[in-house]
């Protein structure tokens, strides 16, 4: 195609491609091997999980919601039963408090360690990848003894937890948590002090304050462009009020903050160190006390039922904010269930980070942001300008009429 004086050239990427964790589609327009333009496609992974929550009670929502993602499942169920408690007006107990937050750390500790894998493989260090990935393991195994599951934890439900953290499991977490400490250093220093990633990912992907502000961005990706956005500190929930949380910015490490690929591994291998001492807080604060507002489901259930009102639920998953909204009219099922994950207020800094860039950087560029698909996708039909809703039954026709046409 011709673009001005340049000739440019147009390349796709996906939905299934190598560099690519989940399906989604860019297309770039290419000058040599410099990314022009970039547009991308998601709608891959559509699964109708707010459809069928909305055909469900809470309490059965809740295991919905621990399946939104598989990495930072907590975060939906907790942002979930935080919207339903607001609306049914659900005290949870102050050691279901605790509890949450000890869990949902550990999901955070996991979480920035398989990205910090994938980064690496991404940038062809493989070495550093099943490293990161191996030291994974140790908060997969804490969080398999509290919760008796590495994924799909189960542990989150309106109104508290479903088990406690007993005082003879504090040991093991104790252990977790100086082995964290022990092994920081040396992550950072693989991390960060490696020439070839630090050429390869030093002033690639950019995005400054500004941007990062106007594009609404959350989380890590906000962070490291220097905007001091962190919902545990903002607007505290769970235990994070009683404890000391500030957001973490790549200027307390490196001085200042470039906005680059560079800076969002700095701020994820610092929150592993935050995320250590904000379970070390909660172990020496735990109070004593029950963890569940109900513990006999009918009852939890009937006070579900007759809630009536909207809420929203706001958590800092591993990603940025995940946000819930929930509307109940007195019915035993939700009237409306809404899920905004991390990744869809991200995604659209993509625009900015990749246009100018070789096209070798562009898997550790997208990946930078630590998307997830899965969580984000929607599917909406528009035909002449005008949305339409798909019904189930819509759908299914459409499903039937493709077939018989691949038949033919």
């Amino acid at each position: 195609m011709s673009n001005g004086t340049k000739k440019g050239y147009s390349v796709p990427i996906g939905p299934i491609h190598p560099a690519l964790k989940e399906p989604i589609l860019f297309t770039f327009t290419m000058n040599g091997e410099k990314v022009e333009e970039v547009d991308f496609a998601p709608g891959k992974a559509h699964r109708g999980i707010e459809w069928m929550g909305m055909r469900r009670n809470p309490v059965q929502i809740v295991h919905l919601t621990d399946r939104i993602c598989g990495i930072c499942g907590v975060s939906h169920t907790l942002a979930f039963s935080r919207a339903v408690e607001q609306v049914a007006e659900i005290e949870v107990p102050e050691r279901g408090h605790y509890v949450r937050t000890i869990i949902a750390e550990y999901e955070r500790i996991q979480s920035h360690l398989l990205w910090a894998g994938v980064a690496a493989h991404e940038l062809g260090f493989d070495t550093l990848f099943f490293l990161a990935w191996r030291v994974r393991e140790e908060s997969m195994d804490v969080i398999e003894l509290l919760t008796g599951n590495r994924v799909n934890y189960g542990i989150i439900q309106v109104g508290g937890v479903r088990r406690d953290i007993t005082e003879d499991q504090f040991p093991r977490i104790e252990a977790s948590l100086r082995y964290y400490e022990d092994l920081l250093g040396k992550m950072l220093e693989l991390f960060l002090h490696d020439t070839t990633i630090t050429m390869r990912c030093r002033n690639t992907g950019l995005m400054n304050r500004r941007e990062a502000l106007e594009l609404c961005t959350v989380g890590p990706t906000a962070r490291a462009s220097g905007l001091n956005l962190d919902v545990r500190q903002d607007s505290p929930y769970a235990a994070y009020g009683d404890l000391d949380v500030r957001a973490v910015m790549p200027e307390q490490y490196l001085g200042e903050a470039y906005g680059d690929v560079y800076d969002r591994i700095v701020v994820r291998l610092l929150e592993v160190k935050q995320s250590v001492e904000i379970i070390r807080q909660c172990l020496d604060m735990m109070p004593p006390g029950p963890v569940q507002f109900e513990t006999k489901i009918p009852k939890l259930l009937a006070t579900c039922k007759k809630a009536v009102g909207e809420a929203v639920g706001r958590v800092e998953a591993p990603r940025g904010e995940a946000l819930h909204y929930v509307r109940m009219d007195g019915h035993e099922n939700p009237q409306t269930w809404k899920v905004k994950a991390s990744t869809y207020s991200n995604q659209m800094s993509w625009l900015k980070m990749l246009r100018g860039e070789q096209l070798a950087d562009v898997p550790i560029i997208v990946a930078s942001i630590d998307p997830c698909m899965s969580c984000t996708d929607r599917v909406t039909v528009v035909r002449d300008g005008h949305s339409d809703v798909m019904t189930k039954e819509g759908l299914h026709r459409l499903s039937v009429e493709k077939t018989r046409r691949l038949m033919q």
